[in-house]
């Protein structure tokens, strides 16, 4: 088995302004993820264009650990842009631009076919800065209460937890999803209107900007 899945994840937000989005997405899949791709510890990638909230771009790197972002390969490459980067890249070109390096913590490993699956169509960030007092209830109701009842949801593949160790908010979550569509059937907005989170957390966590942000894949084109 090709391992895909990994441990960590690097998720990268931007806003292009439209007379550089051409050139933009020609950089990004004709050279950028392919240039990650070839360096240690990156198992795969995808590109996702924001249906709901934002920015309207979104890369999504699975590591397989944080330790890829440290490797001589990746660190020279960071050092060392090509042409077309210093060009068109993120940093000359992007607004509303973040960068997010996390660690999974829910669930607490990946089984194997979790490792083996590849990148979702389609995606739904939430990016949530959880004040500490209500932390501890906010984890727990997540994990043990909110995250099952949303994977007996017809079309949610799965759902992923993750804590930043650079970039924020500290948390962020992914569900994955067969279809952009799921968060909008009606099995999914009677689980939101029955979940008690707020009552039992006894406070109130904030989004980011544009969270939580529906989107659907774009790189590598889907069937669908």
């Amino acid at each position: 088995m090709v391992q895909k899945k990994g441990a960590a994840l690097l998720m990268v937000f931007v806003d292009i302004d439209a007379e550089h989005d051409a050139d933009f997405n020609a950089w990004y899949n004709d050279e950028h993820v392919g240039d990650l791709l070839s360096f240690p510890g990156f198992l795969n990638a995808a590109r996702y264009q924001a249906l709901k909230g934002g920015p309207r771009y979104l890369a999504s790197y699975e590591l397989e650990s944080v330790d890829a972002l440290k490797s001589e390969e990746y660190l020279n490459f960071r050092k060392n842009p090509s042409e077309w980067t210093k060009r068109i890249s993120i940093s000359t070109k992007g607004r509303n631009y973040s960068r997010i390096v996390c660690t999974q913590i829910y669930p607490n490993e990946n089984d194997s076919h979790v490792l083996g699956r590849g990148m979702a169509p389609a995606l739904q960030v939430g990016r949530m800065e959880v004040p500490a007092e209500i932390e501890a209830k906010y984890n727990e109701y997540y994990d043990n209460v909110r995250t099952p009842a949303n994977l007996e949801l017809p079309g949610c593949i799965a759902v992923r937890r993750y804590h930043a160790v650079e970039g924020g908010p500290k948390y962020t979550t992914v569900y994955e999803f067969e279809h952009e569509t799921v968060p909008e059937s009606q099995a999914w907005r009677n689980r939101s209107a029955q979940d008690g989170m707020h009552d039992y957390i006894g406070g109130v966590y904030g989004h980011a900007p544009g969270s939580p942000g529906v989107y659907r894949r774009i790189f590598p084109s889907r069937t669908f």
